[in-house]
């Protein structure tokens, strides 16, 4: 166990060693989501982040130190952010007979899931640190924890709720939609991306490509909804 630990702590000292990690706990994540023949319960990333929690809490090994090897990966979500204007840019005529009723249900959709959250969070009886680091939970990570600061909020404690937001998304958003026997792939896409952000595109996305050029509109005029109406409402309200 000694001669573990030491090869641990050299092998720690490596920038690589984290960034091999993310990539084989994904790689784990997909293996058993395809197993499970594509089961959204079974969601690759909610698979690869409890893998790497445990390995980070086995280990002792602080966040901060994984993050300065696996940062290669975080600015990859650039490219692949705006790669999803491919799917857009072939769908665009489809965006553009649709456009006011995409920009209705992002607004309503937007507004809706922050009320939602203070809500939940205000009968549970939340602080108003806790309420508006929740408000802004369905929107891209970068926008949203500073949406949270903007506003008197906890960045650290938005980014965790928005990554459980787009996990549950992901896992349960089509089997709802299902429920509610949405057949429309521009309206499965639009709630997808407007409630569960990058997560949701990416699962849209695997599904059909319409819904995810829709989800993936929708995840950015979500942002900028968000980012324009919750401060507005916050000092009305707050």
């Amino acid at each position: 166990m000694r001669d573990l630990g030491t090869i641990w702590v050299y092998l720690s000292a490596s920038p690589l060693l984290h960034l091999t990690l993310t990539l084989a706990a994904f790689q784990a994540g997909m293996w058993f989501y395809r197993r499970a023949n594509l089961n959204p319960l079974l969601n690759p990333v909610l698979i690869a982040v409890l893998l790497l929690v445990a390995v980070l809490w086995v280990t002792g090994t602080p966040y901060k130190t994984y993050f300065d090897g696996a940062q290669f990966v975080h600015f990859l979500l650039g490219p692949a952010t705006v790669a999803l204007a491919i799917p857009l840019y072939r769908q665009f005529a489809k965006v553009r007979r649709s456009a006011l009723a995409v920009v209705s249900s992002i607004i309503a959709g937007s507004m809706t899931a922050a009320a939602t959250a203070v809500a939940t969070g205000w009968l549970f009886g939340a602080s108003h640190q806790t309420l508006v680091s929740m408000a802004p939970k369905s929107v891209t990570a970068a926008v949203a924890m500073g949406i949270s600061e903007q506003l008197g909020g906890l960045p650290s404690l938005t980014a965790v709720l928005v990554i459980v937001t787009g996990i549950l998304g992901a896992m349960l958003g089509p089997p709802v939609l299902n429920l509610l026997r949405i057949e429309s792939w521009e309206a499965r896409g639009l709630a997808m991306g407007t409630a569960s952000h990058g997560i949701g595109t990416a699962r849209a996305l695997q599904v059909n490509e319409v819904a995810g050029a829709f989800a993936g509109l929708a995840m950015g005029l979500n942002a900028l909804a968000t980012a324009i109406l919750l401060p507005i409402l916050a000092r009305l309200f707050f």
